[in-house]
C-alpha cells in the first residue's frame, strides 16, 4: 500500500478522494471539489491517500500550528475494509507529523479531532462502511489516546453559510504528557479561531461557544 501525498486538484487520486468523501461524510461535512485548490497547495495541510493496486482506498488530512505547537487531523477516511487501511494511515501520518514537526524546530503538545457522536444522532451511515460507523470510530480515537474535550461543541458548515453543525464533540489527544486531565482553555479557543479563519461565514452560535471559552481557565479531558 502507497502512501501519496495530493497537492493538486488537477492530480486524479484527488478526484477520487473527493468521491470517496462525498460517499463517506454528510454534505455539510465536504468543502466543494474547486474550492480544494489553494488549500492543496498551502505547504502546511498535508493530505494524503492510501493507494492499493491504483485504487484510492483511504485518505487523512491534518496539519501543524507551530505557533500553538498543537496538530489537528482533519479527516480519516477509510474506503475498503480488510485491508488494514486505518492503522496504515495512523502510523503513516504520525511518521510524517513527527518529522514536519522536527523540520520546524518545534514540539507537540498534542491534537485535535473532531467526531461525531452517534449518540445524539441516528441518521449517520457514513457510506455503509463498518469502519466508519461512529460508533467504531469513536472507540477507534479512544484507543489511539483521544479524548472529549468538556463542552458543548459546535462547528460551522463547510458550506460556508453560517449554519451551525451539532451532533460532533472536539477531542483531545496528548502526546507530550499522556496523563494530563485538563488544557489551558484559550489553547482551544486559539486553536478554534485559527481553524476557522477559513471560513469567514460562521454561526453566532460558533462565536458564543469561543467567548465562553475564554472565560475559563481550563478544559477536563474526559473519556469518549
Amino acid at each position: 500500500m502507497q502512501y501519496y501525498r495530493i497537492t493538486d486538484i488537477e492530480d486524479p487520486y484527488f478526484r477520487q478522494m473527493h468521491q470517496l468523501m462525498q460517499n463517506v461524510f454528510p454534505p455539510e461535512e465536504v468543502l466543494e471539489y474547486e474550492l480544494w485548490a489553494e488549500p492543496l497547495r498551502d505547504p502546511g495541510i498535508r493530505v494524503f491517500v492510501a493507494i492499493q493496486d491504483g485504487e484510492v482506498v483511504g485518505a487523512t488530512e491534518y496539519r501543524y500550528y507551530k505557533d500553538l505547537q498543537v496538530a489537528m487531523t482533519d479527516f480519516t477516511i477509510i474506503g475498503k475494509e480488510g485491508l488494514g487501511v486505518g492503522p496504515f494511515l495512523a502510523n503513516r501520518r504520525m511518521e510524517d507529523l513527527r518529522a514536519v514537526v522536527s523540520e520546524s524546530g518545534g514540539t507537540l503538545l498534542g491534537m485535535f479531532a473532531e467526531i461525531y457522536n452517534p449518540y445524539l444522532s441516528d441518521r449517520l451511515e457514513f457510506g455503509g462502511v463498518k469502519a466508519m460507523n461512529p460508533f467504531v470510530r469513536r472507540e477507534v480515537l479512544a484507543h489511539l489516546g483521544y479524548r472529549k474535550l468538556d463542552f458543548d461543541y459546535i462547528h460551522p458548515s463547510w458550506h460556508n453559510d453560517g449554519e451551525a453543525v451539532h451532533g460532533l464533540d472536539l477531542c483531545f489527544m496528548p502526546i507530550a504528557d499522556e496523563k494530563i486531565e485538563a488544557v489551558p482553555a484559550s489553547l482551544v479557543s486559539s486553536f478554534l479561531e485559527k481553524y476557522y479563519a477559513v471560513l469567514p461565514q460562521k454561526p453566532d452560535a460558533w462565536y458564543e461557544m469561543v467567548q465562553r471559552l475564554k472565560q475559563r481557565e481550563t478544559v477536563r479531558l474526559l473519556p469518549i
